[in-house]
């Protein structure tokens, strides 16, 4: 699915399960309607999807799209555990336009992943007043997730902790002027060591990073509307508006004035 899509999609849940396999459990052939995802935790299984075999153990997820035909058995010996759940999309609009995830895919036990599918199973089970705003925000952070996973190839899960430590502030105090030295000094790393690491897991330099959030916020500023643009420039950190000017379009491909409604 294009980006533009996914960030439109909004799950309505159907079904959802946490699934303790007795050693007899199988599945019968059936085909799926709207979209199915299964994480197993624990144990094995054999998938067959459209005629295709897919061994599954803990860390496996299965995610099918509407029409495919399934079935499962449970390996009798090591029993499965898995979540489940199914659900189409709240805009009749994306139902043609399902999160475009492998259908079978070995992403690991992911301790955050696990924590969202027992709160959802939690939620979905109690159903008190409000579990169907909670529920389908939960299923959000799970597709999110995996999109981030499986789609975008980005895990910010995995990040170093020190470099998570200042994403965060310079999230917070994109405003202020930030340097690569004392960013480096708030985590207790030298410079260039801190420059390097932040580089091979971000993907870009500090600099250019700090550079990408203050445009990032100054377009959003700029679309309400409510502040000019030498406002929008001093608010985010720039030192004047020509600078201001040039960074933007090398970054966004047009002029800040565009986005003034």
């Amino acid at each position: 699915m294009a980006k533009e899509q996914f960030n439109n999609f909004v799950p309505v849940i159907i079904y959802h399960v946490f699934r303790k396999c007795s050693p007899d459990w199988q599945l019968r052939s059936h085909y799926v309607n709207d979209y199915d995802i299964t994480y197993v935790i624990k144990g094995k299984a054999r998938y067959t999807i459209d005629g295709k075999n897919y061994d599954v153990e803990q860390g496996d997820i299965i995610c099918l799209t509407d029409s495919m035909e399934k079935e499962a058995v449970t390996n009798a010996k090591n029993p499965m555990h898995c979540f489940s759940v199914n659900f189409n999309s709240l805009y009749p609009a994306f139902k043609s336009c399902p999160p475009s995830f492998p259908v079978f895919s070995r992403i690991g036990l992911r301790k955050d992943i696990v924590d969202m599918f027992r709160e959802l199973t939690i939620s979905w089970s109690n159903q008190q007043d409000g579990y169907i705003v909670k529920t389908r925000a939960l299923l959000m952070q799970i597709l999110n997730r995996l999109s981030e996973i499986l789609i975008f190839n980005i895990d910010s899960q995995t990040w170093d902790y020190r470099i998570i430590k200042a994403t965060n502030f310079i999230a917070l105090h994109y405003s202020e002027k930030l340097t690569v030295k004392e960013l480096a000094a708030l985590v207790h790393l030298n410079e260039a060591y801190f420059g390097r690491l932040f580089k091979q897991e971000i993907g870009m330099s500090v600099n250019q990073y700090i550079m990408k959030i203050r445009v990032r916020n100054a377009e959003t500023m700029l679309q309400t509307g409510n502040f000019k643009v030498h406002e929008v420039a001093e608010y985010c950190g720039f030192s004047d508006v020509v600078y201001f000017f040039k960074s933007f379009k090398a970054l966004r491909g047009f002029s800040p004035s565009r986005c003034i409604p």
